[in-house]
């Protein structure tokens, strides 16, 4: 085990109320026939945490479509549709929610078939944690890797090796370092926090909620325990606040909301919040649930917001936190999943739906391909795009500007999707990586404004006040054409060059202090002056 952090199973538990358990959201993915389905329904069972009649369902299901002969066939507890019994493989997602003393969760079953790859991502895009199965006769597989990779790419941090049917294997160790070893390499570069890896034997239920006494030289907790343990990092609650405009709430003339789901961050009354792409600022005056005005709205929460003054603001905007605003822009470098068996066309139009907001976009280029074999990046062949399931580096430009994060930082405001504007169909998801804006776009407006100005404040007025520097070299550019003039005209009465350049010396040595002074006196006083309308930096005039 590397890098995960597990408290300690032995230690005394005090029950707590469901609302108080920290939540953890986990996947089953892997390759297809790995025992996914089965590990669920039996932790499940074995832990008494699937109801009565779910088990009763289970024993008439087992009868007529188990595979295990008189026992039990833990996969139908989550292969629930018509199609999966009848071919044994899992095509949905099938989530469960169960709750032990120590932890809330809520796990998605995903299929492991290449053609469900889809289904799959679907279920890792919410995810904290995977649990990736692993056949100890095959070992890691192509869909092994590319289930790896997703996970990876989705931002899923932490990652159980499940090397599941060992009793096929007679339960051998070697097996399972090879394999453990064969990951671990494999996974070097995919940024996972913790890699956990422990062998098992689903059917029978070794290592899922107890200990197995076959294979007595793996010292580490089950499967339950370590979930129970698991230290997921929550820290959507410390980012900046974003929450995607999902619907404005105008249920009679006296009120005007914006509904959302809270997807970083944490808002209260009094706040200021950023309206993107517009980029204009203004004050949280409420917010509202079903059940009442709350204190704060925090990350996972759905909540209504109301403004302190009547601004623009409608579904797709972002609202986000003025301090560390999303980016804003039309060009975005991203990572894609192709989920569809026609190829990416390079600057064909498809729609792109990011959070609450869609926009036409196409892919102007790929940079490169990520290789199944390695997870890494490789350049692709001139003339080659993606093809179904592969994963790859692009440019896109969007038709609008569009308000998002890098997806490392957020999932919720960094994944997008492309949807084929023709049969709209969703081909690929997609995770941004930078944002910019093109040189055709102008900066967003109102962003220099002051939060003052934002809430309907009239601004102070900025007083006129040339500097002394500048008030010196007024004077003397004004007085030296004057004084040119004077010795031109002396001269021309007395004939004397000496005399004129004394009388236009004195003269200029006292007008100069004079007119100083008179601007200086002035400049102190804004008597005659009229409210500033003009633009910071214009001369009103003296």
């Amino acid at each position: 085990m590397q890098g995960a952090e597990v408290i300690e199973a032995a230690a005394p538990v005090v029950a707590r109320a469901p609302a108080d358990k920290p939540l953890l959201r986990f996947i089953t993915c892997g390759s297809v026939d790995d025992g996914k389905s089965t590990l669920i329904g039996r932790l499940l069972y074995d832990a008494e945490l699937a109801p009565d009649d779910l088990i009763a369902a289970l024993e008439a299901d087992s009868r007529k479509h188990g595979t295990q002969g008189d026992d039990l066939d833990f996969a139908l507890l989550v292969d629930g549709l018509a199609a999966e019994r009848e071919q044994g493989i899992t095509i949905d997602v099938a989530y469960r929610y169960f709750a032990t003393d120590r932890r809330k969760f809520i796990v998605a079953d995903t299929p492991g078939h290449e053609q469900y790859t889809r289904n799959m991502a679907v279920g890792a895009s919410t995810a904290d944690l995977a649990i990736l199965l692993v056949d100890a006769r095959k070992g890691i597989l192509p869909q092994t890797r590319r289930h790896s990779v997703i996970t990876s790419m989705f931002g899923v941090r932490h990652v159980v090796v499940a090397v599941n049917k060992m009793d096929l294997v007679d339960y051998s160790e070697e097996t399972f370092r090879r394999i453990e070893a064969d990951f671990r390499d494999f996974a070097k570069h995919l940024r996972f926090a913790s890699i956990y890896v422990l062998p098992l034997v689903a059917k029978d239920g070794d290592n899922l909620v107890h200990g197995a006494k076959t294979m007595p030289w793996h010292d580490g907790p089950p499967l339950l325990t370590y979930l129970e343990g698991v230290a997921i990092e929550d820290v959507m609650r410390i980012a900046p606040f974003r929450m995607p405009v999902q619907w404005v709430n105008r249920p009679n003339l006296d009120f005007r909301g914006f509904s959302g789901f809270i997807s970083g961050g944490n808002i209260r009354p009094g706040d200021i919040v950023r309206i993107l792409p517009d980029g204009r600022d203004t004050r949280i005056s409420r917010v509202v649930t079903y059940d009442g005005d709350l204190e704060s709205g925090v990350s996972g929460q759905s909540v209504t917001l109301t403004f302190t003054e009547e601004v623009d603001c409608s579904r797709g905007d972002l609202l986000s936190s003025p301090v560390s605003p999303a980016k804003v822009g039309d060009r975005l470098e991203a990572k894609l999943l192709w989920l569809v068996r026609e190829p990416l066309a390079i600057g064909k139009n498809y729609l792109l739906k990011i959070g609450t907001k869609t926009t036409p976009a196409n892919v102007t280029s790929l940079d490169a391909r990520i290789e199944i074999e390695t997870g890494l990046a490789a350049p692709i062949p001139a003339g080659e795009t993606l093809a179904f399931n592969e994963i790859g580096e692009a440019k896109l430009s969007l038709e609008t500007v569009v308000a998002c994060d890098p997806y490392v930082e957020n999932r919720e405001t960094g994944g997008f999707i492309l949807i084929d504007r023709i049969t709209n169909e969703t081909v690929a998801v997609g995770m941004v990586k930078t944002v910019a804006a093109s040189t055709r776009r102008a900066e967003a407006p109102l962003t220099d404004l002051s939060y003052a100005s934002m809430e309907g404040v009239e601004l102070a007025p900025e007083p006129y006040r040339p500097s002394p520097k500048r008030s010196l070299a007024k004077a003397f550019s004004w007085l030296l054409p004057a004084s040119v003039s004077t010795f031109l005209v002396v001269y021309a009465f007395v004939k004397d060059a000496g005399l004129a350049a004394e009388i236009t010396g004195v003269e200029m040595g006292v007008i100069f202090a004079l007119y100083y002074v008179h601007e200086r006196f002035w400049t102190r006083y804004s008597f005659g002056l009229e409210s500033r309308s003009e633009p910071p930096g214009n001369d009103p005039g003296i």
